[in-house]
């Protein structure tokens, strides 16, 4: 099992860490992002998106970090994606919104400070605080975002919201939120997500 990715995405941490926590022997193949190395033919032939990570595993090509996490609970970890309807619902509803509003909030801000680029903040910052509002409601009385028992959900939504200060958005008004990934770093077989002093981190 091979594992193209880089050490500061968070989409590829979803995925290093899943591996982990499963305990699934793999390789890590290291994308180097600075020379645009995704845009080129070889791993276009992976992945025609352009993007990491992508997973090789037993003859099968994966990509987008969310749909490697599904693919991943469905063959070798069931219990982090159950299959009732219910409980399948309320995880892809928490997968939609690590791929949208966390994109386009957490993860955007902590793009801009990382690479020092001219975006601005407020917006991504203000959208940062709406999720993690609603994070933290959810959060209220319970230990984990879908379910009972930690999913890919808490899985995906990790990584971002661990390194939010990296992007100027403050996770000390939120308790609850610090307690959550707290516990999933608790996780037998967690693998740190690699931090860098930028942002409130700084």
């Amino acid at each position: 099992m091979k594992l193209h990715y880089h050490p500061i995405s968070g989409h590829a941490h979803r995925v290093h860490n899943f591996l982990s926590i499963l305990g699934l022997p793999h390789e890590l193949v290291h994308v180097d992002l600075t020379r645009a190395e995704q845009k080129g033919a070889p791993f276009l032939a992976l992945n025609p998106f352009g993007q990491i990570p992508v997973l090789e595993d037993d003859g099968h090509v994966i990509a987008d970090s969310n749909a490697i996490l599904v693919y991943l609970a469905r063959r070798y970890a069931p219990q982090w994606l159950p299959a009732t309807p219910l409980e399948e619902a309320a995880v892809q509803r928490w997968l939609s919104v690590a791929a949208g509003e966390v994109a386009f909030g957490m993860a955007a801000a902590r793009i801009v400070q990382l690479f020092g680029r001219g975006d601005d903040m407020a917006p991504l910052v203000a959208r940062a605080h709406r999720i993690l509002a609603l994070m933290e409601a959810q959060l209220e009385g319970r230990q984990w975002l879908a379910l009972d028992v930690p999913t890919i959900a808490d899985i995906s939504l990790y990584s971002y919201a661990a390194r939010a200060p990296e992007g100027n958005v403050d996770l000390a008004p939120y308790p609850n939120v610090r307690a959550w990934l707290a516990r999933v770093e608790a996780l037998p077989g967690f693998a740190p997500f690699a931090s860098t002093p930028v942002g409130l981190a700084a």
